[in-house]
């Protein structure tokens, strides 16, 4: 997972980073000294989690949240605090869990193992969504499950998408469907892939489950690697 820790006060903040690093669910952990820098970070980097303290000077942990919950796809949050006194907000905002400092190792791990969980119950129910397809040729709308789908290319104006179902077009840029579909996985400029189809994974390209090919670019092969588990 990637994460952000957010806490105004250093000390606690490199003491819950050092944690997080060690913590072997995590892949990467930046951090932020206050909520407007974390805002600004989210802004440049999808997140799975917020490790967020509860009190911080200007946008606290508890604004940050709420303001969280107008994203498309919000991280899950963590809060963190020494305080016990805002935990039945925290959960009124649908944190996954309420951390007091100083955190421990355990309770970390418990902490992460519920992001986890919770990002696999969403990938489940996004994968089962029915979504509509706005045919370009022949008109109509044509519904698709997610889980047919294998993956989209960029075709101009338009994306292509190839599923279970056939090929189709429709309106629109990549990048939309990038930010609406997170459990696809960009694996070139003009591709994104469904992980869940991909069987095999070369130094160039990726073979789906159906035999297929799509092109793998150096610098997405990283994080291609990483949502495959490879």
């Amino acid at each position: 997972m990637i994460v952000l820790a957010v806490d105004d006060e250093r000390p606690a903040l490199d003491d819950l980073a050092r944690l997080l690093r060690d913590a072997p669910a995590v892949q990467d952990a930046d951090v932020a000294a206050d909520g407007r820098e974390a805002l600004a970070r989210l802004g440049e980097r999808r997140y799975d989690a917020l490790f967020l303290d509860v009190r911080m000077p200007g946008l606290d942990g508890v604004e940050l949240a709420r303001i969280l919950r107008s994203f498309a796809d919000p991280p899950a949050v963590v809060f963190v605090s020494a305080y016990e006194t805002a935990a039945v907000e925290a959960f009124e905002l649908r944190a996954l869990d309420y951390l007091l400092k100083p955190v421990s190792r355990g309770r970390l791990a418990e902490a992460l193992a519920r992001v986890q969980e919770a990002r696999a119950g969403a990938a489940e129910g996004a994968q089962d969504e029915v979504v509509p397809v706005d045919v370009v040729r022949g008109g109509g709308t044509r519904l698709l499950r997610r889980s047919s789908i294998r993956y989209l290319q960029a075709y101009g104006d338009y994306v292509r998408v190839v599923s279970d179902d056939g090929r189709f077009l429709m309106r629109g840029p990549i990048g939309e469907l990038e930010r609406r579909w997170p459990d696809f996985v960009r694996s070139h400029r003009t591709y994104l892939v469904s992980p869940g189809r991909v069987v095999e994974v070369r130094s160039s390209t990726l073979v789906l489950d159906d035999g297929s090919e799509v092109p793998l670019a150096r610098r997405h092969a990283a994080e291609v690697r990483r949502r495959l588990g490879v």
